[in-house]
């Protein structure tokens, strides 16, 4: 799951000493709003040279290694009442039409994948913890890879290029077209790092802006999400020896920075040790949230076992005293048990080796999607289902405005355990989740279920197998990743594409992946006439009182042919926004959006949101607008008295006085040069925030050089550099 690691004492210990410590009730957690994030900026970025070029990094050589595993609290019992909301009676097979069916990543000398996929224009691509491949969508066939994952990281230095630790996630930005791919960096450390890139292009195989972000700690299990206004992560945060877990961290990186390839900033708050395994919701549809509406997190009460905490976290980069995150709010749910106490007893056929479930979290990933007259979560968990495992899954329903349970359900129709799931909704409605499938009598398989929206409420259909397996996990291995990956095509909005793990043999670090798409036969129907809308460039810079302009396009997709009117949103206070020749477009074309700003407009990044509106159907793009001060904050540097004379070898003294320009507000720092010889020279302090004086001491010898010479002392700030100068006469 994170670091790998040879020796499973470092798994029992980092055990014994997190249980040691224990949980504070989710009632001691009583902070509903944090109003004052951390800033972390990122330590280096970069732009990449195409991934194909790339020459590939090492893959993984030397002995069998398994990654360590870190219970979010104690196993716990796995007995408890009948599931109120257990699936007992079948429907018809689900309605489903099999597209894809192939092998993806296999092993490569560790152990397990955590298998993270996702879909995108044209190709799909799949990484477990040591690598990852790029596959064409239509023929299935390789473009790239397997390649180790720090190739992502070639040439750009530090622990990102330097490690492969893996912790993995591989996403597709539909509201972009880009790929957002991101793995942790912590052998070696402190410090411990997140290395994110993001593509370029909606070629996975292109160029890649890449970023470096330091944590605070041990940065465990990250996920991440991708949400209008930000990429927001959440970690579970352990102490610097990877021992004692320290809470969940919920992080918003600038997205629009990263897909510029300019300098990213990340917002985060830090929770309790009351909260982990929080998940961040992740975009799913081209319909983007309400504007303005804030990113949704949630993990499941880890004391009561019977509500979802539910957050929202706004994040404004331009001015993060207006970044807040608000909650928990409680969702109340049908009580459950984790599956195995949250812990190991999924039984396999062939072997008494049992496998462990994770079921202390909610299993990624929290899906979004926008239907226009409500939104929906979806997420799923492993609960005990009388004697075994099965899915507990549900849908939450305007999570913005009034969030509620609308449905929720435990899959688990017969004696066989089922785990390690993964949901998502297509366009029409329809649910689909994939997950393992074992019992004493059965190999590992790979299986998944569904629904459509006029089954009843809680109901999931009879699954459909992708592969039976062949072989059970032996040698003492009990871990079988901590996560697998459904997602929905882009391309179509309909077309599901799972992937996680099997065994073709018995055996320990020898798994295979698979890799397999399917689409419910009732979503979309013909196709709908529709629009995009796209803007150019992604950025531009002014100055206050001074305007620039973006190219906005509408193209018009099967068919549409109606009047598209444009409006633009998220502008500062004092800035404008106007359209040429006029903010309607007849099915397709270009305009002009020309923004304004004033010299009283605050200078910052904005996100300017560009929507376009035909009758009920809405389509958006966002570029970001950079405005630098008509005055930059700056200062002045000013020394007392003008002139010093001191009789070696005895020391004098001046006063060197910065003063804040047009609201500066940095860091200055000093330096002298001129002096005689055999002299020296200190500050105290050696540096001012703002405005401020410090103390420059000139100790002399008793074979300094005599006479008079000129001083230069000089402040500076990043770029920004004063100097003035005094004289000193040595006698």
């Amino acid at each position: 799951m994170t670091s790998f690691r040879s020796r499973l004492f470092v798994l029992l210990l980092g055990g014994i000493a997190l249980f040691s410590l224990g949980f504070l009730s989710d009632a001691a957690y009583t902070q509903k709003e944090l109003r004052q994030p951390e800033i972390v900026r990122e330590s280096w970025h970069d732009v990449s040279p195409p991934l194909r070029d790339i020459k590939p990094l090492r893959r993984h050589s030397g002995p069998p290694e398994e990654h360590e595993i870190r219970l979010l609290h104690p196993p716990r019992g796995i007995t408890q009442p009948a599931d109120p909301v257990r699936q007992t009676s079948a429907l018809a097979s689900v309605a489903t039409t099999n597209g894809a069916n192939f092998d993806g990543v296999a092993a490569n000398g560790s152990a397990p994948p955590d298998t993270s996929g996702a879909a995108g224009a044209t190709q799909y691509v799949e990484w477990v913890n040591t690598e990852f491949a790029v596959y064409d969508k239509a023929t299935h066939n390789l473009v790239l890879g397997p390649v180790a994952g720090n190739t992502l990281w070639s040439g750009f230095g530090g622990s990102c290029e330097t490690n492969n630790d893996g912790d993995i996630i591989a996403i597709y930005d539909k509201l972009n077209s880009r790929w957002v791919m991101s793995q942790l960096s912590v052998s070696g450390g402190p410090p411990f790092y997140q290395c994110v890139a993001v593509s370029q292009t909606s070629d996975a195989t292109g160029k890649f802006n890449r970023y470096q972000f330091q944590q605070p700690g041990f940065n465990d299990y990250p996920k991440l999400g991708v949400w209008p206004d930000a990429y927001y992560a959440t970690y579970n945060m352990f102490d610097n020896a990877g021992l004692f877990f320290q809470g969940a961290r919920l992080c918003a990186m600038d997205s629009a920075a990263m897909r510029a390839g300019n300098t990213a900033t990340q917002q985060c708050f830090q929770l309790s040790t009351s909260f982990g395994g929080v998940l961040p919701s992740d975009l799913d549809g081209a319909t983007p949230p309400p504007a303005g509406e804030p990113a949704f997190f949630l993990n499941f009460n880890s004391s009561t076992l019977n509500s979802l905490n539910l957050w929202k976290f706004h994040v404004d980069f331009a001015n993060s005293g207006n970044t807040t995150l608000t909650g928990p709010t409680a969702l109340s749910v049908a009580s459950f048990a984790e599956a195995c106490g949250g812990g190991t007893c999924i039984a396999q056929s062939g072997t008494t080796q049992k496998l462990d479930t994770l079921a202390d979290r909610l299993m990624y990933r929290l899906a979004y999607r926008n239907f226009g007259d409500h939104e929906s979560l979806v997420v799923n968990h492993s609960v005990t289902a009388g004697t075994v495992a099965g899915i507990r899954w549900y849908e939450i329903q305007n999570p913005g405005t009034n969030p509620a349970i609308f449905q929720q359900g435990t899959f688990a129709p017969d004696s066989n355990h089922r785990w390690m799931g993964s949901i998502a909704m297509d366009k029409s409605g329809d649910i689909a989740v994939g997950y393992s499938v074992s019992s004493s009598t059965l190999h590992p398989a790979i299986r998944y279920t569904g629904r459509v929206p006029s089954d009843p409420l809680g109901m999931m259909e009879s699954e459909t197998s992708i592969i039976e397996g062949p072989g059970s996990q032996t040698g003492g291995l009990s871990r079988w990743g901590d996560y697998s990956s459904m997602s929905v095509d882009p391309s179509d909005d309909c077309t599901f594409w799972y992937a996680t793990e099997y065994q073709p043999a018995n055996g320990s670090f020898n798994w295979h992946t698979r890799i397999a798409s399917f689409k419910f036969s009732g979503c979309g129907g013909p196709p709908t006439p529709d629009f995009s809308v796209s803007a150019s460039p992604s950025s531009q810079t002014v100055v206050q009182g001074s305007g620039t302009s973006y190219s906005v396009s509408v193209a018009a997709l099967n068919g549409f042919s109606g009047t598209v009117t444009l409006n633009a949103s998220g502008l500062p206070a004092g800035a404008g926004a106007s359209f040429s020749p006029s903010n309607s477009v007849n099915t397709s074309g270009s305009v002009t959006m020309n923004v304004t700003t004033s010299t009283t407009t605050t200078p910052g990044t904005y996100t300017i949101t560009v929507q376009g509106t035909s009758g009920s159907t809405s389509h958006s793009a966002t570029v970001q607008l950079v405005i630098n001060s008509l005055n930059p904050p700056n200062f002045s540097i000013s020394a007392s008295p003008s002139s010093q004379t001191v009789t070696r070898p005895n020391s004098t003294s001046y006063t060197v006085t910065v003063t804040a320009v047009n609201g500066f507000s940095g860091s200055v720092s000093f330096s002298v040069s001129g002096l005689p010889s055999r002299s020296t020279a200190s500050f105290n302090p050696t540096s001012v925030t703002g405005s401020g004086t410090s103390t420059l001491t000139i100790s002399t010898r008793s074979r300094t050089t005599t006479g008079t010479r000129t001083l230069t002392i000089t402040g500076t700030s990043g770029s920004l550099t004063h100097s003035t100068t005094v004289s000193l006469t040595v006698k």
